[in-house]
């Protein structure tokens, strides 16, 4: 889930870790992708084959996390329009959303008109 691996990646970025592995699957990569064109993560990759699929990232990048908050729990989805959407923290943040064109961040949701479900704010 993407609550696990986003938690995870705030605090290896902590840690000082430089390399950090997780477990696959199309959602988390989806959301490290986002992460890495917004510059909290730096490279990531996908290694193995099958089921033992892994996801190894650089999470030192040119942003480290300062805060999050997770809008969509598995207990309460929330859901906007592309009208709705409003910039986090003055334009320092970001909103993830999950759309029919794919795991994409506030403005790009806009841009293509499309809502979603709002995942979670990064800053």
């Amino acid at each position: 889930m993407y609550i696990d691996l986003i938690i995870k990646i705030k605090n290896a970025q902590r840690a000082e870790k430089e390399i950090m592995k997780t477990r696959y699957s199309k959602m988390d990569k989806a959301v490290v992708d986002v992460l890495e064109k917004k510059g909290f993560v730096k490279n990531s990759e996908v290694k193995g084959k099958g089921y033992k699929k892994y996801i190894e990232m650089n999470v030192m990048g040119r942003k480290k996390i300062q805060g999050l908050k997770i809008v969509s729990k598995p207990s309460v989805k929330q859901y906007t329009g592309y009208r709705e959407i409003r910039s986090v923290k003055s334009g320092y943040g970001t909103l993830v959303l999950s759309t029919p064109k794919g795991i994409v961040t506030g403005s790009e949701a806009k841009k293509l008109g499309v809502g979603g479900q709002r995942l979670f704010e990064i800053w």
